[in-house]
């Protein structure tokens, strides 16, 4: 088995750093059940951009490596069943992949082991599947495939919120997500509804990368930005998710694709390799930060109260309140924050006093969407800071504020 794991050997790699990165290498002590071929992988996180054309399965592909020189064990898999991408970007043999007592042996590159649809179809044939078909692969690489243990199992998930998506974020216990984007508004506004189709399945988003984010001339050191600036910046704010970080745009990261060699294995010391091994750190640190949160955090109730205040209905009993008027001049959406300095640009003289809810969802498992009756819908409150915030009469004697009057 040359080019393949072994169920009889362990992946090796680096030991990991003591530091606070590798501590999100233990996985959370509570996740959803899954195929028992998973049970040994730490954190399984999926990789999902909304729209093709964007650099995620690039993006994996060098996350990978990059967690992986961070003293990691990772696998990849390609869950992009009608274009799989990653086996040419990593330079993986064309070898099939090998069978043992009906398990798929993960095929191994560059130290990681992986798995897509390219290593089982012939070179250059379309996948030409219906969804059921499509469906089935999917269950195979999750329950079929022996990837031993793992610190991180990265899914390249393919573009769109399908059937596809919808199967991933339901049967595999993920730990959380990543939404990659390029700073254009077109591309911001699909990944939007990519990070939006991972919050209605229940599956955190640990936060946004931003792609292609400037070009930086080799030759003068002048960087261009072709595609705009900061948008995947002002994603992140607007929707309460981490910025985990920008990637430049360099040829040698392209080249490197073609060449199925990574540029943090082509050009170590390039910027993008340096931008990718801060993503990872940044990726570890926002997992570590998952995993530690104690389970409980976000209130069992959710709902609006007679005086028009936002009720929020804690674990522990605590019923608290939030008064709308308040809620909007705090709201942290970019509209109403500066993205570059993080200062309120919302005018609270601006806001009328006798403003109302007109909604509230809930926003995955760490916040909540509010909808004003002047119209604004942007804004992603944070249960944290809502709990530390809570107007209710209690909450507020105990801050030795002036009760308001709406009761709880």
């Amino acid at each position: 088995m040359s080019h393949f794991g072994s169920k009889n050997k362990p992946l090796t790699g680096t030991a990991a750093p003591s530091d606070e990165p590798g501590r999100a290498r233990r996985g959370p002590a509570e996740r959803r059940p899954g195929p028992e071929t998973l049970a040994k992988i730490a954190n399984i996180i999926a990789i999902g951009s909304g729209k093709g054309g964007v650099g995620k399965s690039t993006v994996t592909a060098n996350l990978a490596i990059a967690l992986k020189q961070l003293g990691a064990r990772v696998g990849v898999l390609d869950a992009d069943i009608y274009g799989p991408s990653l086996p040419a970007l990593l330079g993986a043999p064309k070898n099939r992949p090998e069978s043992d007592q009906g398990k798929l042996d993960p095929v191994v590159c560059h130290g990681i082991p992986m798995m897509s649809i390219g290593f089982i179809v012939p070179e250059g044939s379309p996948v030409i599947w219906r969804a059921p078909m499509a469906l089935k692969a999917i269950y195979q690489f999750l329950g079929g495939v022996e990837w031993g243990e793992l610190d991180y199992l990265l899914i390249d998930m393919p573009p769109g919120t399908g059937d596809v998506q919808l199967t991933l974020a339901q049967q595999a216990p993920l730990t959380g997500s990543v939404v990659v984007t390029t700073p254009q508004d077109v591309a911001l506004g699909v990944a939007r509804k990519g990070l939006r189709m991972f919050e209605q399945v229940k599956v955190p988003v640990l936060g946004v990368v931003e792609n292609m984010s400037g070009f930086a001339c080799e030759k003068c050191g002048h960087e261009q930005n072709v595609f705009k600036k900061d948008g995947g910046r002002a994603l992140a704010r607007e929707t309460g998710a981490a910025f985990l970080g920008a990637i430049p745009l360099e040829t040698d990261v392209m080249e490197g694709g073609d060449a199925g060699e990574p540029i943090l294995i082509r050009k170590p010391d390039s910027p993008a390799a340096k931008a990718f091994l801060e993503l990872a750190r940044n990726l570890e640190i926002e997992v570590a930060r998952r995993n530690a949160a104690p389970s409980g955090e976000e209130p069992s109730k959710i709902e609006l109260g007679p005086a028009g205040e936002l009720r929020l209905t804690w674990p522990d009993g605590h019923v608290g309140a939030h008064a709308p008027w308040a809620l909007r001049v705090r709201c942290p959406c970019a509209h109403c924050v500066d993205e570059d300095t993080g200062k309120q640009v919302l005018d609270p003289k601006r806001v009328s006093l006798d403003i109302k809810l007109a909604g509230a969802q809930p926003v995955g498992r760490y916040g909540v969407g509010l909808t004003f009756s002047d119209g604004h819908n942007t804004g992603i409150y944070n249960f944290t800071d809502l709990k530390a915030s809570c107007e209710c009469p209690a909450c507020q004697a105990r801050r030795g504020k002036p009760v308001e009057t709406f009761s709880v």
